[in-house]
C-alpha cells in the first residue's frame, strides 16, 4: 500500500528531508502543529480529509515540540502553519485554523484546477 492520499507523520528529521525531497517535483503541504494546541486538533481532521482528496499533494504532519529544529529552519511562530512547499522552498503559508483559506490555498498551488 503507497502513501497516495494520505497525512504522514514525521518523527524524525531524516523522515522530513526524505519525504521533501522524495516529492519535490509535487506540492507538499506540511502542517506544523503541537499536541497542546486546540486550533491544530480542531483542523487536523479536516486536514486529513484533504489528503485523501488529493492524493497528488504530499501532506506531512510536523510536531513542532518533537521537530523543533524544523520549525526553527522554516520561520514557524505559530500554530498551526501550513507551508506549501515546492522544490524545497516555501510557496504559500497560511497561518491559523483556516479551513477556507488553506484548501483555496492548496487548491490553487496544486495545479489540478478544473478552475
Amino acid at each position: 500500500m503507497g502513501e497516495e492520499g494520505q497525512l504522514i507523520s514525521c518523527h524524525t528529521v531524516d523522515a522530513w528531508n526524505q519525504h521533501i525531497r522524495k516529492d519535490n517535483n509535487k506540492l507538499i503541504v506540511v502542517d506544523f502543529a503541537a499536541s497542546w494546541c486546540g486550533p491544530c486538533r480542531v483542523i487536523a481532521p479536516f486536514v486529513a480529509e484533504l489528503a485523501k482528496k488529493m492524493p497528488h499533494v504530499t501532506f506531512l504532519k510536523v510536531d513542532v515540540d518533537e521537530l523543533k529544529e524544523i520549525a526553527s529552519d522554516w520561520g514557524v511562530e505559530a500554530m498551526p502553519t501550513f507551508l506549501l512547499l515546492k522544490d524545497e522552498k516555501t510557496v504559500a503559508k497560511v497561518v491559523g485554523a483556516k479551513k477556507e483559506e488553506l484548501q483555496q490555498t492548496i487548491i490553487k498551488h496544486s495545479g489540478s484546477t478544473s478552475g
